[in-house]
Formats: C-alpha cells, structure tokens, sequence
C-alpha cells in the first residue's frame, strides 16, 4: 500500500541580506509549486518577507519566523 502525502513542513531560504540565498529561494519557490501541483498541503516557515517563497499563494501557509530551537519548541 503506498501512503500519500497530505501536508509538508518547508523551511525556508532565511537568508536576511540582498543577494543572499538566491538560489535557495528559487529552488525553494520551486519546490512549493510543484508541491501544489501534486495536490500536497504546504506550511512555510521564513524569517525573510522578501522572497518569492512567501509570495501569496506559493504556500498553503506561511510562517515569518525565525527557524531556530527558540521558535521551534
């Protein structure tokens, strides 16, 4: 029996500086898209408002937040 995906947790590119982690950015957005494409529920977690990735509708939601132990407890 093979098991679907319902919903996946994505962590995002973070980076807080322009030019940093664009490549992370773009493959991240990417990887949301296809996520949707297959039907699958996606929860975004980036402390950077100002990437493609949080985007409205990239996501099925998105967090701004930091992803460090102190957020994630």
């Amino acid at each position: 029996m093979k098991k679907q995906l319902k919903k996946v947790l994505v962590l995002g590119s973070g980076a807080l500086k322009i030019g940093q982690a664009g490549e992370f950015d773009y493959s991240g957005s990417q990887a949301l898209k296809a996520l949707r494409e297959e039907g699958i529920k996606s929860v975004l977690v980036n402390p950077n408002v100002a990437t493609i990735q949080t985007s409205e509708g990239i996501a099925d939601k998105v967090y701004f937040l930091p992803v460090n132990t102190f957020f994630c407890n």
